[in-house]
């Protein structure tokens, strides 16, 4: 009798372990999968990674990047297709923007950071020179976008040598036309050429090219970006308000589509709590270019050397596994 009453207890036994690890694999195998958005530019993609190393070492949700245009993305976010943008540049496509707010299916979660610029800049060493290359000042009084016209010489078209060229942004971007709607504002037309690059690679080459030879360069950049970090630039402003009003400083944030806050709360807590700057992803973005290093590189550097950050952004127990997972 003892023998079955032993028997009895050790399947007993057997069957709530069965069913207690039936149970954590039910959890874990209801945790839908994150999607993240990537539109192609790299402070975006070093966030993405960040956050998604975070999400799957600390929360235990599979998590993946969809790639795309804006607009694609944007429509992916309001159907649901994408989970969570970390870098809205919200006067960029306040339009779009907005409504989605307002509509309710892009939902703000955080600031990422808001210490940004875009815009046209030139070589800070173009007005100020730079003794230790010796490179003397070509533009002294360059300050306002209304002074350009004055310095169209300096910036030769190399295609067309009776007029400057002005480096703008990416065809597709919405940047790109507020940028030449400013432009034409300005009456550029007719001393500049309007240069679209085709790629942001071909914007930072031609920087590069231009910074490292102490040439006058003037062009479409913004922070954070490696060149922006690498290289010591100033932005031609406007005097008054104008065109580039709407695409100056502005919140970066962090949204996600409306079904996220329901699906993984915990997740969406940890976003809120997303915050850094344009300083740290010029960093990152620079150790990637100077070391050839990846998105995931950077990111994993950020989380090893900024424990005193991102910690704060999550409890304990999970910044606890996220150490233990990035070992």
């Amino acid at each position: 009798m003892k023998k079955f009453n032993i028997v009895i207890m050790v399947i007993a036994f057997l069957s709530l372990l069965v069913t207690v690890g039936c149970s954590d694999k039910t959890d874990a195998d209801s945790k839908e999968k994150i999607v993240f958005a990537d539109d192609g530019w790299d402070s975006l993609r070093f966030h993405n990674q960040i956050a998604r190393t975070i999400i799957e070492e600390g929360y235990g949700y599979e998590t993946e990047k969809l790639s795309g245009s804006t607009p694609a993305i944007y429509t992916a976010i309001e159907e649901g297709q994408v989970d969570v943008h970390m870098e809205i540049w919200t006067k960029n496509d306040e339009e779009v923007y907005t409504k989605g707010i307002e509509e309710g299916y892009f939902i703000k979660l955080s600031t990422n950071y808001d210490d940004n610029h875009q815009g046209f800049y030139v070589p800070t060493y173009v007005i100020e020179g730079d003794p230790e290359r010796g490179i003397e000042p070509v533009a002294p009084d360059l300050k306002y976008i209304t002074d350009l016209p004055e310095y169209w010489e300096l910036f030769k078209d190399p295609a067309d040598p009776e007029k400057g060229r002005i480096i703008g942004a990416i065809s597709g971007w919405n940047v790109d036309k507020i940028l030449y709607d400013a432009f034409k504002h300005y009456g550029l037309d007719e001393n500049y050429n309007y240069f679209r690059a085709g790629s942001e690679t071909g914007i930072n080459i031609s920087l590069s090219e231009a910074y490292n030879n102490g040439e006058p360069w003037i062009g479409y950049n913004y922070e954070p970006n490696w060149v922006m970090g690498k290289f010591d630039m100033t932005p031609i402003l406007e005097k008054e308000p104008g065109p580039l009003e709407k695409i100056g400083a502005q919140d970066i944030d962090i949204i996600s589509n409306e079904s996220l806050p329901e699906r993984a709360p915990e997740v969406v807590e940890f976003l809120k709590n997303y915050k850094t700057s344009s300083k740290i992803a010029n960093d990152a973005l620079v150790y990637m270019q100077e070391e050839e290093a990846s998105h995931e590189d950077a990111a994993l550097k950020f989380l090893k050397e900024n424990e005193d950050l991102w910690t704060k952004w999550v409890p304990e127990d999970v910044a606890a596994k996220v150490k233990e997972g990035i070992k």
